[in-house]
This record gives structure tokens, sequence and C-alpha cells, in this order.
């Protein structure tokens, strides 16, 4: 099994944070972002992890490479990282997860290893984490059926009807990614450049079995906004399991 973060945003909205740094550097609780991730790939074996960089990729490399020499890295670069979103820079990582089991995840989440464990654990090929919550606009939501399968994915969703949040953090098998693969590509051709990745997610759906998996009763925010910052490195941070 391998990962593939995408990590190439310039994230203008938690600026003066992320002004000299990216958002996975940024730090919570003396470790950064991109460390609690590591944690929780190489709790479930994840021995390859590739990178889809842009804004400041060097520090990204450079810090992957001193601070986890056992892991084999791999780099693809999003050089329009300043106008584009998640579904060219997965788009990009193609070659990478195609006809493979891979995991995703967005670079801006802070969560813990017990959550991707659950999301490994889940019997379904292709499983989502989701909190389950009532959402705003801003959150990419989804609408489930009795037994957790997706039929609904998007941030334009109303929120009446979806059962909550997903995370950015999902396990694919390799059956469904040259469909994802083409998916994301369509939107690309058809000029969607910043969209989310969950367009295309959206686009497959009725003929992809994409199942949630509940992560509602485990800490984990996307930090998008000062605020989710503020969150991470106080409510969030405060329930994580002790390794003790």
């Amino acid at each position: 099994m391998q990962a593939v973060i995408l990590v190439a945003g310039v994230s203008r909205r938690l600026f003066p944070l992320t002004e000299f740094r990216p958002k996975c550097l940024m730090e919570i609780g003396g470790q950064t972002i991109f460390d609690y991730q590591m944690q929780a790939l190489m709790s479930v074996g994840v021995q390859k992890v590739c990178l889809v960089v842009g804004y400041r990729r060097e520090q990204i490399q450079a810090y992957a490479e001193t601070h986890y020499p056992e892991i084999e890295f791999s780099y693809l670069i999003n050089h329009f990282f300043f106008d584009t979103n998640t579904a060219y820079s997965l788009w990009i990582a193609g070659e990478e997860f195609v006809d493979r089991n891979f995991i995703y995840l967005n670079g801006d989440v802070l969560f813990e290893p017990r959550l991707l464990q659950r999301v490994m654990a889940s019997p379904h090929g292709t499983a989502l984490a989701v909190e389950c919550k009532p959402c705003g606009e801003e959150e990419v939501k989804v609408v489930v059926d009795d037994e957790g399968r997706i039929h609904e994915i998007g941030k334009a969703l109303d929120p009446s009807r979806c059962a909550g949040e997903f995370i950015g953090v999902a396990r694919f098998n390799a059956t469904v990614t040259s469909y994802l693969f083409k998916a994301l590509e369509r939107l690309k051709v058809e000029g969607h450049r910043n969209v989310y990745f969950e367009a295309a997610l959206a686009d497959m759906a009725g003929e992809h079995a994409f199942h949630m998996v509940d992560v509602t009763d485990l800490p984990c925010v996307e930090i998008d906004f000062q605020e989710d910052y503020e969150s991470a490195r106080t409510a969030v941070l405060s329930r994580f399991q002790s390794e003790d």
C-alpha cells in the first residue's frame, strides 16, 4: 500500500502563518501536520509516499527526506498551484495510483493513527472518512444511504440532506482508480482547473461504490482558517490518544 498526499497549495487564507512555510509544516503541539500524517501512515505499514508539491516545495522535500529516511518518497510538481486545486493535483499523480490500492490524504488534515487505522479496517474496497455532523457551505458533504454507501459528494449539496463532512482521508481500491483518473482528466480537459477532486468522485458515485467510515468520535480537523488552527492546537490535539 502506498499513499498520495496533496501538499501543493498556497493556503492564502492562513496568511501570515503560511507566508514563509507550507501549511503541512505548520507546528501543532511540537510537531508538524506532516509529522502526524506520517505517523498515521507508518502505523498501517505504508512505506511509499507520493507528495504532490507546489508552493515552497523545496521546504517540504527537505523536511521529508531529513525526518523520514526510511520512507520511499516520490515528488510530482503542480506548477500551476496558484490557480488550480486538488482535482488537478491528483490528476498529476495518476501514474502513481492507477491500478493500485492507495491511501489519499489532503495535506492539511490533523488526525491521529486510530482514524486511518479505522479507514483501513473497513470491509469496503473504497472507504472515505466522514465526520457526521451538521455542515455549512465550506465543508465537503456526503449523502449516504442506510448502508453507508455514498451517493452524492460535494460542497454545494443541501446540508439538511447530508450525513456529514468528508475530511480528506480515504482508501481507494485498485479497481476504481482508472475510472478516478479518467474523471479527473475529464475535469481538466473541460477546463475545470480550480475544482476539488471530490467533483470526480461525484461523477463516479452512481456506478462505483464508495462507502463512508464514521470517524465522528475521533479527533480531526481540516485546517483552512485561523480558527481551525487554533482549534487544532487546543480542542482537537487535547483529544489525541496518548502513546504512553
